[in-house]
């Protein structure tokens, strides 16, 4: 039965449910574990994977030609585990193809993508599969992840408390409102037969992920687990977006994210240029706050300023008739007086601090900013 065969069955709406404890089966999960020079945290991150409870588990590590004793690790594992095996590259070709490599390799109903340094919670797989069992037409499912950034790691909670189930298009729809990302990663647990219809990871820099998820929604209904955390995602140095990722290229990697996605099979979904639409004027938007807040902090040093009007413009065509880019015109005329006492300015950071801290605050409860 195809995606589209499957539209009958979804949710209608948004709909939040109390957990159930009826399981139909022992579902199967396989877990892809890419890794580059992360011998260090390899095996915990394995470990997490073998004591899954209520799931019959398979990991496929896929070593990234590691030049540490990474690979040396995965054999050892590999040899010790009869549901451990391990995919060599002689050549690091970055954590697209790691992951789609292990994932074309996947036997299970269920699909996890685990980097190396980071760990499932007890119990993850059997709360993420209970729910999709639950709800056929739910492709994706995520919960909260637990963020920390070394040893000890942080209890993490293991009842479920509540589900939360949406028509996928509308919660596709509201990551075109915010323009962002919601979810981390380990999270996530998806039905594999859907990804071998809408495809695996596309190549983009840093925003493959989250273009995965918008495309799942795209064929497939969205469920979050309340309660509960899913995984520990370890925030150190070394990690690629910490080493890499900055304001201006995360912005430049989630509008890459939306034009793959709408470039893609999500082109065809209904309603798609119209969400196309919406997310370019959403990120068009964003780029016009922060030329604002560069006006309020540094108003005598326009380069970063400028390189955001340029991004919200080529982005969305329309935004320079907006009346958001009309006031953003206008405000230069306040730079008699030095930025911390224009009061309008101030009011500007304030705002924007609020609403930061409150949609963290939305996203630890719900799931979604």
């Amino acid at each position: 039965m195809s995606v589209g065969q499957k539209a009958c069955e979804r949710v209608v709406k948004r709909i939040r449910v109390k957990p159930t404890g009826e399981r139909k089966y022992t579902p199967s999960v396989s877990v892809v574990i890419a890794c580059y020079n992360y011998a260090r945290y390899l095996r915990a991150a394995v470990q997490s994977c073998l004591s899954q409870q209520d799931v019959t588990v398979e990991v496929i590590i896929v070593d990234d030609a590691s030049t540490d004793d990474s690979l040396a690790l995965a054999e050892s594992l590999s040899r010790e585990h009869g549901n451990v095996s391990l995919v060599r590259h002689s050549t690091n070709t970055g954590p697209v193809d790691a992951f789609n490599d292990g994932a074309r390799m996947a036997t299970g109903e269920f699909l996890v993508r685990l980097d190396a340094d980071d760990m499932l919670t007890p119990g993850s797989l059997g709360r993420a599969t209970l729910i999709a069992q639950s709800f056929p037409s739910v492709g994706l499912v995520y919960g909260h992840p637990l963020h920390f950034p070394e040893m000890p790691l942080p209890i993490p909670r293991l009842q479920a408390r509540a589900w939360t189930v949406w028509p996928g298009l509308l919660w596709l729809t509201d990551r075109c409102r915010s323009g962002k990302n919601v979810i981390t990663s380990p999270e996530v647990l998806m039905r594999r037969s859907l990804l071998e219809e809408v495809g695996y990871l596309s190549p983009l820099a840093h925003s493959h992920d989250m273009e995965l998820w918008l495309r799942l929604a795209a064929f497939s209904d969205v469920a979050y687990i309340h309660g509960a955390d899913q995984a520990w995602h370890r925030d150190h140095s070394e990690s690629l977006s910490a080493r890499c990722v900055d304001e201006l290229l995360d912005f430049r990697e989630r509008r890459a994210a939306f034009e793959v996605l709408f470039s893609g099979p999500a082109a065809g979904r209904p309603a798609a240029s119209a969400l196309q639409r919406q997310a370019y004027r959403t990120l068009a938007l964003e780029a016009l706050g922060h030329a604002r807040r560069e006006l309020a902090r540094w108003p005598d040093k326009s380069a970063r300023r400028r390189i955001w009007l340029e991004l919200a413009e080529a982005t969305d065509e329309e935004i320079t008739h907006s009346a958001q880019w009309a006031r953003l015109h206008q405000a230069p005329r306040l730079e008699s007086l030095p930025a911390p006492l224009r009061l309008s300015s101030f009011a500007f950071r304030v705002r924007g601090r609020i609403k930061s801290e409150l949609e963290w605050l939305r996203w630890h409860r719900t799931g979604v900013y």
